[in-house]
This record gives structure tokens, C-alpha cells and sequence, in this order.
């Protein structure tokens, strides 16, 4: 399968509990707000961050929230969830705008839950390593050393998913066709499901947001634009050698526009982000219990 660039064993390192939730088949889509570079195999590793208890307690009930509304009842979460390590891969398929998966019926109702993001990568096939290893990550998708990636590459066992997804491609001779904009000429004036959802539901949504606004720089304003590295040019080619930095500003609205503001979704973003999860945590869930 074709990629973009030079990205030969391309690798991108997530904080965790996202990490393994991903590599676990949990995780279904990641969240960036910047489209994906690549097809094929994208390696995964944990950042040096541990994450408390608090952070892991939002993830795994958004999840649990989220495969209940399928009918899945009984999830296995990972017994550890290790930093600074390389713990396996996934297959990405496509990626769309938010707006896109939220609307897409083609896919389980938990899925599309999972579009939080402007740009929603869209993760297959997870595979895992028996044994992670250590080694050092990098911002944005890079290229993993051919040392590391021929002895990871020998170590990975098949996941068994709790909802294997198989995401359609509009042309399935062109593995790029599921791209942002792809579909949505289909969805022209659809609206997602969010008033029928169930307060447990918007509790666990609004936790897991607030949960991924704890990776913050010191001194950073919560109203502040937020730059992230970009490793694209405006066409969506990859951009070799040199990366720019762009500008996003992004708030919550309705009950959430109460809890944080410019907060970013459950999907494990690198990028910095404010706030302290497990106060924001409480806020979110006790503002949603005063309804």
C-alpha cells in the first residue's frame, strides 16, 4: 500500500492511556488536527508521560460508554500501560473530517462517537508487541530506525478486537480515496445524534475530553492559541525536511462550554494541552448530574 513521502516504517508516539487503547483494538480512531500522511502500517509508541489514575479511569469509562451503545458489555482493558516503549501498530485506512464519521452509517454507532477531532485517522488490524520496547519518540509521524523496526517487526501478535471495524473506501483501487472531503457530498445537512444521547453517555464524553487537556506547557493561557507541528503542505503531500506550524482555536459548546474551554477530544493527541484531568473530570460529570 502506497504512503506519503519518505516514510518507510512510519512511527507516531501518543501518550498514554491512549497508546495502548489503540494497539489494543479499543481505540478505533485517532484524533489529530491534522490529516494523516500515510497508509499502510503506523507504528505506535508510548510517550515518557505516566498517566494517573484519574486520566485512565475517564478513558476506560468513555470507552465502555461508547461499545455499550453496540451491545458491548464486557471489555478487557490492558493490565499496564507502559511508557516510553514501542508497543506495536496499526493499519490506517483513510481519514475524514469530523464532521464526515459522524455522520457515517456505514460504520457502528461507537465509532462514530469516537470523532472528536477536525481529522479522524481511521486504525485497523492492531497488533501488538509481546515485549514493547524502550526506546525514544519524537513529535509528528516519523521513521523508525531500521534496527528497532526489524527486531519490532519479528515480535508482533494479531489483537483480538472487541468490535473488529472494516472501514468501506470509496474506490477500493485507490487507497488514498478515503481522504478528508470524500465523503461529504453524502451528508449535506446531516446533524450527529448528540440530543438522543444518555446523560451517562455525554458524562463520559465530556470526562474523557477533559482528561486529554492535561498535557499543558507551563504558563500556556487555556484561551491561548495552540501551534502544532504540521507535516503537510496545503495540497495534503507530504512535506520532506521542513514543517510549519499553524494556528487552531477550538471551544466546547452547549454543557461542555461550562466545563473548559478550547479543550480537545479523547483521542490521545502528542500535542500539548491545559487543564488538570482529574478536577476537570469531576466538574464535567457533577455539571452534567445538576441537568
Amino acid at each position: 500500500m502506497s504512503r506519503g513521502g519518505n516514510l518507510r516504517n512510519p512511527c507516531l508516539t501518543m501518550h498514554q492511556p491512549w497508546a495502548s487503547l489503540l494497539v489494543y483494538g479499543i481505540k478505533r480512531i485517532e484524533g489529530r488536527s491534522w490529516p494523516a500522511p500515510l497508509r499502510g502500517r503506523l507504528w505506535i509508541h508510548a510517550a515518557g508521560k505516566v498517566p494517573d489514575s484519574a486520566t485512565i479511569k475517564a478513558m476506560e469509562d468513555f470507552y465502555r460508554e461508547i461499545y455499550a451503545v453496540n451491545g458491548i458489555t464486557d471489555l478487557k482493558f490492558p493490565e499496564h500501560y507502559p511508557v516510553s516503549r514501542l508497543l506495536g501498530c496499526v493499519e490506517v485506512v483513510g481519514c475524514l473530517k469530523c464532521e464526515e464519521l459522524v455522520c457515517w452509517d456505514e460504520v457502528p454507532e461507537g465509532v462514530r462517537l469516537e470523532g472528536q477531532t477536525d481529522f479522524c485517522w481511521l486504525c485497523e488490524q492492531p497488533q501488538r508487541l509481546l515485549v514493547p520496547f524502550e526506546m525514544r519518540g519524537f513529535q509528528g509521524v516519523y521513521n523508525l530506525e531500521k534496527r528497532i523496526y526489524e527486531a519490532a517487526v519479528r515480535g508482533l501478535c494479531p489483537v483480538e478486537c472487541p468490535l473488529p471495524v472494516k472501514f468501506p473506501l470509496p474506490d477500493p483501487s485507490d487507497p488514498f480515496s478515503l481522504r478528508p472531503g470524500s465523503l461529504a457530498s453524502y451528508f449535506s445537512g446531516s446533524k450527529g445524534s448528540e440530543n438522543e444521547r444518555s446523560q451517562s453517555l455525554n458524562a463520559a464524553i465530556a470526562g474523557a475530553r477533559a482528561a486529554a487537556t492535561q498535557f499543558s506547557k507551563k504558563g500556556q493561557s487555556k484561551s491561548a492559541a495552540k501551534y502544532e507541528t504540521n507535516p503537510f503542505l496545503k495540497d495534503g503531500r507530504f512535506q520532506r525536511g521542513n514543517r510549519y506550524k499553524y494556528v487552531e482555536r477550538k471551544s466546547l459548546t452547549g454543557d461542555e462550554a461550562n466545563i473548559i474551554e478550547n479543550n480537545r477530544s479523547p483521542n490521545g493527541d502528542f500535542n500539548e494541552k491545559s487543564g488538570a484531568p482529574s478536577k476537570i473530570f469531576a466538574m464535567a460529570v457533577k455539571g452534567l448530574r445538576q441537568e
